[in-house]
């Protein structure tokens, strides 16, 4: 519903068909939805209850289409770390004996492109206080960001405000950004990803749960005021295609009342007051309030309590008086949480909130009725079995059918496409690469975040992953990466979302953590399209298969739906968070050749594969053919080598290879060492520069290392060759080209400020 939603305030005013049909309808149920909530009920709902199964049944609450899919994760490697996973706020992984680590990616997308900066900000806020619930202090931040084509005037509109959101929000919650990853493409004109994820560290003792039991526990709502901000930011927002135009502007100003607004000030104080409730042991449950609001944080801990909750919708405090009680109900207004106290601890809840400046009110009781019972002003509007609402919604099995032009699509491969003849060309290539859009300086970004902020920070982009310290004064710390190939998914959705889990993975082994976790953020076009849900089922086999191959379990994640404008739906773009643990931050390996005279190793096997590159589309405006080869084993054992050879501080430099190929990492790692490289290619010098083959890394070896590292490799099974060493002012590729360190800085710093400002 709209701030102007039709009046029904008594079932008796519908008369007619068409009067039934009009407020579900406008709510994102569907006929046979609103049928089911009758049979639930035994009735017609009352307006509140119809406004909260519209929330709490739409895509984004119910993943009513991906659950079928989604089940392969539930047959996951056996993980003693895991404390927590799937269906729970966050998943949780032990660390040490005393430590657990908490961590996940979500999307705000179709916020981010109707009102970028809120959007954006909310986003952060929003995952933050997933991590916040399970009782973990937030320590850290990323984001994978997605939009489309640089030169058209509506994506500077969109990308400068999401990277200020991100980084506004962020920075004021005194929470480091340390990595993630930008893209553009012209499938994500009107339609942006924002993913933004979180990790928090905690006691293991201090495991939270979002469930209300105990007969007579008090239900407190502690945090912001509630507004009208986000009403229907996750039915009629985020569960909708944008229309083709809707004011001029694809599910602009029309979509705005559904945008949350963000006050990272009393989310700061939010997480401390939390931190020190949980500290006093004062919580029975906690659940945070993010899409669907109100009604998501009462129908799931009730449901997960088993027991009931009477709750006294006016005692909610308000923003704005006028608010009626459905728009209460379902109101997105940030900076909120719900907790279950036992009544003997109540008062001192209330001056703990007090004294950290948090508004704080009880709001209604746990019971043993079975019901989720809602009165406002005396009059009960709600009376629903909660599980209805939280976790019985309907689930359906979408048709499936492969993209009609797939086959053709993949028969269009690189092969035909004009390759650079000489060195020259090669040079020239190598540069026009090294400053497109995609492959640029992101530090017009990242300049914009606070990388460093409480100063555990250990690697920050642009290394491979981020790696933050868990305790200031220790060694161990954990490492994350983010990242996605949407051009891959296009190509093939299975393979795509193997290789972008198998990337993540590879960037964490690079730095030295071993990867132990998996959390994901599954970005596609309409469910009710059978072309899009064979894309989204191909993907998700091919996590669950690549999970499997890895030894590492999906712990929770999100599934974005309907990114699309009218019948044009982005490329499938799933978005692969890994978390790895490094035993002492101080044997990390960073991207940057720091050491002259070190020995550069390529380790893998470099194919013949162009298809769905960077230089195809860069240098052809070309996609089409088969993605890389994936292949776990490879991945794993190159991983093994990484982790081994950091560790024993064989390796001064380690970097991936994946887009831009190997010319891409050399660029980076010369770059921000400060120091060129002489490099002889073997083979065809184009396919050793620009393909993108997996399971591929570039390391610098200490020359007394080098034969131990060549005999690790050895038997791990991992193809290396040396190929050149560290030093002098120039990247230097022998019998090719040479190119100054000046003009490649030059090259790859001017695209994002030229675009942008």
């Amino acid at each position: 519903m709209s701030a102007g939603h039709p009046q029904l305030d008594t079932v008796e005013r519908a008369t007619s068909t068409a009067d039934l049909e009009q407020p579900y309808a406008e709510l994102g149920l569907k006929t046979d939805e609103y049928e089911r909530i009758r049979e639930v009920l035994g009735r017609r709902p009352t307006e509140c209850e119809l406004a909260m199964y519209s929330v709490m049944w739409s895509e984004h609450c119910s993943y009513k289409s991906s659950k079928v899919h989604l089940r392969q994760f539930a047959d996951m490697p056996h993980s003693e770390r895991m404390l927590a996973g799937m269906g729970e706020n966050a998943g949780v992984v032990a660390v040490s004996d005393e430590l657990a680590v908490t961590f996940k990616v979500e999307s705000h997308n179709h916020p981010s492109y109707v009102e970028p900066y809120q959007g954006a900000a909310t986003g952060v806020g929003g995952i933050v206080r997933d991590i916040l619930a399970m009782g973990a202090r937030p320590i850290a931040v990323m984001d994978s960001l997605r939009f489309g084509d640089p030169a058209d005037p509506d994506t500077k509109r969109v990308f400068g405000a999401v990277v200020a959101g991100v980084g506004g929000y962020g920075n004021c919650l005194g929470l480091p950004n340390v990595g993630g990853e930008v893209g553009f493409d012209p499938t994500y004109q009107g339609n942006p990803l924002v993913n933004a994820l979180c990790v928090g560290v905690l006691p293991r003792k201090r495991l939270q749960t979002a469930k209300a039991s105990g007969k007579g526990n008090q239900v407190i709502l502690y945090g912001a005021l509630t507004g009208r901000d986000g009403i229907g930011g996750v039915s009629v927002l985020a569960s909708a295609t944008f229309d083709d135009s809707v004011d001029g502007n694809p599910g602009g100003p029309a979509k705005r009342p559904s945008v949350q607004v963000g006050d990272p000030f009393t989310e700061k104080c939010l997480i401390e007051c939390s931190l020190e409730l949980y500290d006093r042991e004062l919580v029975v449950g906690i659940q945070d309030l993010g899409g669907a609001g109100f009604t998501c944080a009462i129908s799931e801990t009730a449901a997960a309590g088993g027991g009931g909750m009477d709750v006294v919708l006016d005692a909610v405090p308000l923003r704005e008086a006028s608010m009626e009680p459905w728009e209460v109900l379902v109101s997105e207004s940030q900076e909120r949480m719900l907790a279950i106290v036992a009544p003997q601890d109540v008062d001192e809840v209330l001056a703990v909130c007090h004294r950290w400046g948090v508004i704080a009110t009880v709001v209604g009781e746990v019971a043993d009725h079975g019901r989720l019972r809602v009165r406002w002003h005396g009059e009960t509007v709600v009376d629903a079995p909660p599980a209805s609402l939280a976790d019985e919604g309907p689930v359906y099995e979408r048709p499936l059918t492969r993209p009609a032009g797939l086959d053709e699509l993949q028969a269009s491969g690189a092969a035909g496409l004009a390759r650079p003849p000489d060195g020259d060309a090669l040079r020239a290539t190598l540069l026009q690469l090294l400053g497109s859009p995609n492959l640029c300086s992101r530090r017009w970004v990242t300049d914009q975040y606070d990388r460093y902020v409480m100063g555990n920070t250990v690697l920050a982009m642009p290394d491979d992953a981020g790696i933050v310290r868990l305790e200031e004064d220790g060694a161990l710390g954990i490492a994350l990466a983010l990242d996605g190939n949407g051009r891959f998914a296009k190509l093939d959705p299975f393979e795509g979302a193997r290789l972008a889990l198998f990337e993540a993975a590879r960037n964490v082994a690079a730095t030295g953590a071993t990867p132990v976790a998996v959390s994901d953020c599954l970005n596609f076009g309409s469910p009710e399209d059978p072309e899009v849900m064979w894309q989204f089922s191909e993907a998700v086999r091919g996590i669950a298969q690549g999970c499997r191959e890895l030894g590492i379990p999906v712990t929770g994640g999100n599934v974005s739906f309907y990114n699309q404008t009218g019948s044009t739906a982005i490329n499938p773009t799933p978005v692969i968070g890994v978390l790895g643990l490094i035993d002492d931050v101080a044997r990390r390996s960073a991207i940057a050749f720091h050491e002259d005279d070190a020995r550069l190793f390529l380790l893998g096997e470099t194919r013949d594969e162009l298809d769905g590159s960077e230089w195809a589309w860069v240098a052809h405006g070309h996609l089409g053919g088969k993605p890389p080869r994936s292949d776990a084993a490879a991945e794993r054992a190159l991983g093994e080598v990484l982790v081994t050879a950091a560790r024993e501080g064989w390796v001064s430099a380690a970097h991936d290879l994946s887009e831009g190929g190997l010319s891409q990492a050399l660029v980076e790692s010369c770059l921000r060492g400060g120091r060129g490289a002489s490099v002889e290619l073997p083979g065809d010098p184009f396919v050793a520069l620009f393909s993108e083959s997996a399971a591929r890394a570039l390391v610098a070896v200490r020359p007394a290392d080098c034969e131990a590292f060549r005999s690790l490799c050895a038997a791990q099974g991992v193809p290396s060759s040396e190929i050149g060493v560290v030093g002098g002012p120039a990247l230097e590729i022998q019998g090719q080209f040479s190119v100054g360190l000046d003009e490649l800085r030059e090259v790859h710093e001017a695209t994002l400020p030229a675009l942008f400002g």
